[in-house]
């Protein structure tokens, strides 16, 4: 039983550490050049901050996952996994939600502040930030499970 469970949490991590790695490199490489009226538009991740926070969040949850798949299962730093991934599970929360926010407006803009949608324009740029979104919101399910399962494995047993 205690082998099993130890499968399925390094699955789980290993998958979780895909899912952010990839979150963060499609984000990371996201970029277009568009003119329109002899303009030249640049839209790349790192000019809106909640796009770099993401890649930031997804970068250290991919870390900590590559961290955890290698430390003893068993011993006092097992205990802290409970902690490490909520910590996580709410840092990629708090990513998912600003790029999600800042992704939709790009997308259908904000009439009431006067904002233009720019996915018409840069379409490629969208897409990539779409695709990033869906593997970090996959990202972020999994380190949900993660939390889940760390609770029932490691902290069942202190519980009455």
């Amino acid at each position: 039983m205690a082998k099993a469970s130890r499968a399925c949490a390094l699955l789980l991590r290993f998958l979780a550490m895909a899912a952010t790695i990839s979150a963060a490199a499609i984000m990371a490489t996201s970029h277009e050049t568009t003119n329109i009226f002899s303009i030249t538009i640049k839209a790349e991740f790192y000019q809106i901050p909640s796009f770099t926070f993401f890649v930031i969040a997804n970068s250290i949850s991919a870390a900590y996952s590559l961290i955890a798949l290698f430390l003893p299962p068993a011993g006092l730093i097992s205990r802290w996994f409970a902690v490490f991934d909520v910590i996580i599970a709410m840092l990629l929360t708090g990513a998912m939600a600003s790029a999600g926010s800042i992704s939709q407006v790009g997308k259908k803009g904000n009439v009431h502040a006067g904002w233009l949608p720019i996915c018409d324009e840069v379409s490629k740029y969208c897409n990539q930030i779409m695709a990033a979104l869906i593997s970090g919101f996959i990202g972020l399910f999994l380190y949900t499970i993660i939390v889940l399962h760390t609770i029932t494995t490691e902290l069942n047993p202190l519980l009455p």
